[in-house]
């Protein structure tokens, strides 16, 4: 695993950084991807809907692993469903 790297993103047109290692600011932009949004818009929604004792950094962390998770579970259960009679 990489050290987190500074990255600057525009919310709400105010330049920010924000530390992420490699790994989750490529899973974060190919998120953004996925969804068709600017990367800048989704950083800005995860920044609006997080708690203000979590910084912006970790929320995009949380972010990142809540949709993998939510993704492994989508395939547990379709897989599930294939097996029942």
């Amino acid at each position: 695993m990489s050290r987190p790297q500074k990255r600057s993103l525009t919310l709400r047109g105010h330049r920010t950084s924000v530390s992420l290692e490699d790994e989750f600011w490529r899973a974060f932009r190919d998120i953004a991807e996925e969804k068709s949004i600017p990367i800048n818009e989704l950083a800005a929604q995860i920044d609006a809907a997080r708690d203000l004792d979590a910084g912006l950094a970790t929320a995009i962390r949380l972010f990142v692993l809540r949709h993998y998770r939510d993704k492994a579970h989508e395939g547990a259960n379709e897989r599930q469903t294939f097996l029942l009679p």
